[in-house]
Parts: structure tokens; C-alpha cells; sequence
């Protein structure tokens, strides 16, 4: 088995170089991140972009929307395509999440299994693994995520078990590589890893370009990351937040614009409206300041956000609600 990686974590190969490019060869390609849900996709996505491009929480199934965030290098351009976390679905929004996935699966050009190293594979692992064995065509690379958490004896143990998972379906991983977003650790090494497998070709996107999704898309879900904070289990998944507006305030001067962004917090409930709100309207206040600052860094001017809770029924189950709420 070959792990990628500096150090030696058992009784493996390990490679402690990143593959050299050739010189004036240009690649550019699309890269899926898939993994059962809160496996890391996300903050990975980010810690190789460099910058904040998909939200993220300690709850499960927060990606809705397939993010791309875009790696510039002289010699590469790497699409990073971040889906949400294939799941056994329980409503309508469930089953057209898990389309996502596999309509994304069948478009990139090499996917990377995001699996944690401080859990054990189980049922849902091997379901994503099963059935990314029937992918022919894109090469498919192991990334065992959130190695922080654990150490060199549960590292080793999980890498072998991940190589052992690749034998028993009937294909080898192009690569295994140890990461760990959080603390930077081999991510710059994923990326060399990931270039060599992408189509030669020219860059796709603008140089300076981080990510194709709309900006009203991001102030959504920059809001919705600050609305799961703190919420009861099963809220997230009822939560949607769709931007109606967002318009530079008339009356001020140039030197000092102010951009107006008036957004709808969507939940399935009346009975969810005060756990949003909080007493007094305090979690709701809450929810701006922190995603007003995150939305005036992502773009560069200051705001003022209108923040309001309305409810839609059981939109997760009904199709005239979802295309409403952009699913």
C-alpha cells in the first residue's frame, strides 16, 4: 500500500516527495470531495482554496449546494467540486441532495473519499465506497481526514483499513493520503496528488477567481451556518434562507457605501420560529452580527442586514417549495 505522506505510520510504503510537474505542461480539471456526511469535505474545500467557499458545522448534512472552489497554481487550475454528504434520504430534499452526488460523481474528473480518522468505517462508508467502485472512469483517491484527532497507532489502523475497503470492492485508490484541514497538515500534498490526475489543458476560470457560485448563493449560506449554531438536532435540516435583496443604500456618499441585504430565514414550523428567534429576539440578533461580519469580508463593504423568519411548511417534502427555496 502506498500512503502519501513524510512519516512512516506502519508497515507501508510511504512516499516523501510530491510529484514533480513537467515543465510548461498545464492541467486543469474537476475534483469531487464525497464522504458520508460530516466527513470533512468542507473544511477541506476551504483549507485548499485558502479562503472561506462552503459553509461548515459539526452537523451533519449542512452542504445543500455543490460548491466549486478554484486552486490556482502555474503550472494547474483544480475545480474543487464540494457535494453534500451522500445519506440514506428520509424526505424529498434527501433524495434530490444524494442526485447531487451522483449527477456530480459522473461529471469530474477524479474523486476524493473524504474518510475521518478518528471513526471507524462503517455501513455508510462502505455504501459510498460501493459505489464508487462501479466508477470506471474517474481515478479515485482516499483522503483520511482529521488526523489531529487521533494518534500514530489509530492513524496506521485506519489507513490499512481504507487500503483493505479499495481490495474488498475489487479496486486500488490511486492514492491514500493522511490530512488534517484544520491544522494544514498535508493539504498542500493532496493538491499535488490531485494535479497529476486532471486533463491537460487551459485554465477554466479567471486567475484570482476562488469560487462560480453567486454571491447572493454565499451570503445564504454564510446566514444559514450561523443560524445552525446552537440549535437543537434536528432544526438544521429545516432551516433554508433565500437572500430577496440586496441593493447599495441611496443616501450615502461614495467614499462610504453601505450595501442593504434583506433575507428570509425559512423553517417547516411555527413551533421552530422562537427557537430561531431566541428570547427577546437575542439568537436571531446573534445570527446577523456574525454572518453580517462574514459577508462584509467576503465582500469588501459594509452592511446592513434585514433578517426575518417566516415559516413553509414542510418545505423539505414539497416540490413547489423546494424549487422556491432553489432545490
Amino acid at each position: 500500500m502506498r500512503v502519501a505522506g513524510s512519516e512512516r505510520m506502519g508497515p507501508m510504503s510511504v512516499r516523501t516527495q510530491s510529484p514533480q510537474p513537467s515543465e510548461d505542461l498545464h492541467r486543469a480539471g474537476f475534483a469531487c470531495f464525497v464522504g458520508r456526511p460530516n466527513a470533512g469535505k468542507s473544511t477541506l474545500t476551504n483549507a485548499l482554496v485558502g479562503q472561506k467557499v462552503a459553509i461548515t458545522s459539526n452537523r451533519p448534512q449542512t452542504t445543500r449546494h455543490t460548491v466549486r472552489g478554484i486552486v490556482h497554481r502555474p503550472d494547474a487550475q483544480l475545480i474543487l467540486v464540494d457535494t453534500p454528504g451522500l445519506h440514506k434520504p428520509r424526505t424529498l430534499l434527501g433524495e434530490r441532495l444524494n442526485d447531487v452526488v451522483r449527477t456530480t460523481w459522473a461529471e469530474v474528473d477524479v474523486i476524493g473519499f473524504c474518510l475521518p480518522a478518528d471513526q471507524k468505517i462503517g455501513p455508510g462508508d462502505r455504501f459510498i465506497a460501493k459505489e464508487l467502485a462501479a466508477i470506471k472512469k474517474a481515478p479515485k483517491v482516499a483522503i483520511v481526514t482529521k488526523t489531529d484527532l487521533v494518534d500514530s497507532k489509530q492513524l496506521a489502523e485506519q489507513l490499512i483499513a481504507v487500503d483493505q475497503l479499495g481490495k474488498e470492492l475489487g479496486f486500488a485508490w490511486a492514492e491514500i493520503v493522511p490530512v488534517s484541514a484544520t491544522a494544514g497538515k498535508q493539504v498542500d500534498l493532496l493538491a499535488d496528488l490531485l494535479i497529476p490526475l486532471l486533463p491537460e489543458g487551459p485554465a477554466l476560470y479567471p486567475e484570482g477567481d476562488l469560487t462560480d457560485e453567486p454571491e447572493q448563493v454565499m451570503i445564504a449560506e454564510l446566514i444559514r451556518e450561523a443560524a445552525l449554531e446552537g440549535v437543537r438536532d434536528e432544526l438544521p435540516h429545516s432551516i433554508a434562507v433565500v437572500v430577496e435583496e440586496m441593493l447599495p443604500r441611496e443616501d450615502r456618499p461614495a467614499d462610504k457605501p453601505l450595501l442593504d441585504i434583506h433575507a428570509n430565514l425559512y423553517i417547516e414550523r411555527t413551533s421552530q420560529k422562537g427557537i430561531v428567534i431566541g428570547p427577546k429576539g437575542k439568537r436571531l440578533k446573534d445570527v446577523g452580527i456574525k454572518s453580517r461580519k462574514q459577508i462584509e469580508a467576503l465582500l469588501g463593504t459594509p452592511v446592513f442586514l434585514d433578517l426575518h423568519v417566516k415559516v413553509a411548511k414542510d418545505w423539505q417534502r414539497d416540490p413547489k417549495q423546494l424549487r422556491k427555496l432553489g432545490f
